[in-house]
């Protein structure tokens, strides 16, 4: 089946375009200042598209002037209300998030498709476990999965018998595997982008292990074209994590790619305060380079060999070491700042995130 295409903002999505990286903002949608606060936030940490929650009148009216000032491609996130995304699209927005089942039938459907073709603005049907139609909820011969593929199909006939096919589709559930399902069998039955994500994954730490299996086992596959880690954290969080789901799939690479041993009986420094301090000095290094701190000399540069730099440590020293080569041995005290000289050395001035 041939895959379709679309775009939002300047971001291409779908049809063998990278994958994508999405956060949505918590802030109040009608505090311009806050808003655009953290889209630019959301932007400086990798963010590529940004989703907004439109409520009611009123946010959607800020939606001109969050726009016109956006360094991120915007997506409005209606339920229920038509209004809200003829004013949206009416403002410039890149996309919407709105199932047309729940918006009053085809009457407002057919008006919203009619503005939205007019200015190419994609609609993402967006289908939950936890808000199924009545009906699908009550049928007891259905799999949640099929009751999930089956809501989507009912959506997509909706704009497909107005005509329209900028459409991208996410199917989330917060059971892993339930999600993982869903999208391997709507995979095959329509040609849009999907957007992946495991929806009310957690809190940071719960949230990343669900989030990392669901839309990685996916992504390894090769079904997905945009992903959301959805986190009760900061969405700043949500951004790196995810780029960090792409960096460990060999997808995509956006700053430095972190290696570190467990600690064993061989350790002789703290190879945790280590680890940690040479990933916060280098977590902003715009660079797609990858760097190891290992627990040991006997094989630490043996098992990162395939970093472009690491540190091993010693009683008292450490080992600095570049493709697996050793370079020097410097006291433990000096050991980072002689990592960093090592680094700037060889690759010349180092470009740093903002």
């Amino acid at each position: 089946m041939e895959k379709i295409q679309i775009k939002i903002g300047d971001v291409k999505i779908g049809a063998g375009a990278p994958v994508s990286v999405q956060s949505m903002t918590n802030t109040k949608t009608d505090d311009v200042r806050g808003t655009l606060k953290q889209i630019c936030e959301l932007k400086d940490m990798g963010c590529e598209i940004v989703r907004l929650a439109v409520l009611n009148k009123d946010c959607a009216q800020k939606i001109k002037e969050i726009k016109q000032k956006s360094p991120l491609p915007l997506i409005a996130d209606i339920h229920f209300d038509y209004r809200l995304a003829l004013i949206c699209i009416d403002s410039g927005i890149d996309a919407l998030r709105l199932n047309p089942g729940n918006i009053g039938g085809m009457e407002h459907v057919k008006k919203v498709v009619q503005m939205a073709k007019k200015t190419n603005t994609p609609i993402r049907i967006g289908v939950n476990a936890g808000s199924l139609e009545r009906e699908l909820m009550a049928d007891k011969t259905l799999s949640l999965e099929d009751k999930m593929v089956k809501s989507a199909l009912g959506h997509i006939k909706m704009l497909e018998d107005c005509d329209f096919n900028l459409i991208k589709v996410s199917l989330k559930s917060s059971d892993v595997m339930t999600t993982i399902k869903a999208y391997r069998k709507i995979y095959e039955l329509i040609p849009y982008p999907l957007h992946l994500g495991v929806t009310e994954a957690g809190t940071l730490r719960g949230g990343l292990v669900k989030s990392s299996i669901g839309i990685g086992t996916l992504l390894a596959e090769g079904i997905g074209d945009t992903i959301r880690v959805s986190l009760t954290e900061n969405p700043l969080e949500e951004v790196i994590a995810g780029w960090d789901i792409l960096k460990a799939l060999k997808l995509r690479q956006r700053g430095v790619n972190f290696v570190s041993c467990p600690t064993c009986g061989r350790t002789k420094i703290d190879l945790i305060g280590l680890a940690k301090k040479v990933e916060e000095r280098f977590k902003n290094l715009d660079m797609p380079i990858t760097i190891a701190t290992m627990g040991c000399p006997v094989n630490g540069p043996n098992e990162a060999r395939d970093a472009d730099f690491g540190i091993a440590g010693a009683i008292g020293e450490g080992y600095i070491f570049k493709k697996g080569e050793l370079i020097k041995k410097v006291p433990e005290e000096n050991l980072l700042d002689e990592f960093e000289k090592l680094i700037k050395e060889d690759l010349g001035e180092l470009k740093f995130f903002k």
